[in-house]
């Protein structure tokens, strides 16, 4: 497995897995026995970057990474995230954010339980909290950092200004943020900022949570339980404006001899030797075909080509529902 380094020399899997849908947000929760099989598969394909949260769930994410993660542990890197006003012992759902410096220190401790371990290796701020300065969340971070029970601080979703204000305080060592063919935000002021401090970035929904695979149509129809079902750009009239998107990768992707998902990895890993995307699935053999991105080399002209095209490109439709989006930084 090839592997890449992220801010403050922390070395992963040049892919991570994405935990999230084994428990939620596609539809159904994954049976457990499967789920634990499927992180433990990608594990002895070589990957050792695994991504979970308290809001998964919320916590039963944990409690499935923790356990299928236990005979590895210290041959792993494990990311989990606070954030929201969650019960750390029951997971109540209380509503909104919650980074007060008190509530920080109570959910790393459930976490620690639920993971099966004495120390989280990154531990990111699942969302900015507008009601506690960020310097009191890193500075909280940091003496968990301090006291061993954090090895590295992240931030998912915030602004440029928002994660300069945080490195002060406590070294940033990566940023998670949507990041793919399909929304390219980060580009404008993220992307240098990290660029500039030596922090990595960690894309999630690398795949346009599944778009960019060429799977799904204006006609596919969602699991009830499913949150694409309430994103805008997945109406069935963006799902048609957008396919122009799935034609690039998917043409690419012929002259390649790779899968459309492969493409969408390998352009993400192009952009900068920092860059660790975090694809999800609950089906090992899209783990397999997503490791073989690390096998497709885009050279510069396939890269003009694709930015030629996708300049010709309007994506429709916002990436998230209204509230979800007024909870981002970007």
């Amino acid at each position: 497995m090839r592997t890449r380094t992220l801010g403050q020399g922390l070395e992963v899997s040049a892919l991570g897995l994405g935990c999230m849908s084994l428990s939620e947000v596609y539809g159904p929760a994954a049976d457990r026995r499967d789920a634990v099989g499927l992180i433990r598969h990608a594990h002895d394909r070589g990957v050792t970057f695994f991504d979970t949260a308290e809001a998964y769930g919320p916590l039963t994410n944990e409690e499935l990474v923790g356990e299928a993660l236990a005979p590895v542990r210290d041959a792993v890197v494990i990311a989990t995230k606070f954030g929201f006003d969650i019960d750390p012992t029951t997971g109540e759902r209380r509503g909104g954010t919650n980074s007060r410096p008190e509530h920080i220190r109570a959910a790393v401790d459930g976490m620690l339980r639920r993971l099966r371990t004495d120390r989280i290796d990154v531990l990111y701020q699942h969302r900015v909290d507008p009601a506690v300065p960020i310097e009191d969340v890193a500075g909280a971070v940091r003496d968990l950092v301090t006291a061993g029970k954090v090895l590295h601080f992240g931030m998912s979703e915030a602004s440029a200004d928002t994660i300069r204000r945080a490195h002060a305080v406590q070294p940033v060592t990566a940023v998670q943020s949507e990041y793919s063919l399909f929304w390219r935000e980060p580009d404008d002021a993220v992307l240098p900022a990290l660029d500039e401090l030596g922090i990595g970035f960690v894309p999630f929904s690398p795949l346009g949570a599944g778009f960019l695979t060429g799977a799904i149509t204006p006609d596919t129809t969602f699991d009830a339980a499913d949150f694409r079902n309430h994103v805008p750009r997945f109406s069935p009239a963006a799902r048609a404006a957008n396919m122009a998107l799935v034609d690039v990768v998917t043409g690419l992707a012929r002259r390649k001899g790779a899968t459309p998902a492969q493409v969408a990895l390998a352009w993400l890993l192009a952009q900068r030797p920092w860059i660790v995307p975090i694809p999800g699935t609950t089906k090992p053999h899209r783990v397999d075909e997503n490791l073989g991105a690390l096998d497709v080399e885009l050279t510069p002209d396939d890269l003009a080509a694709i930015r030629d095209r996708l300049a010709a490109v309007r994506v429709e439709g916002a990436r998230l529902p209204e509230a979800a989006l007024r909870m981002t930084g970007l």
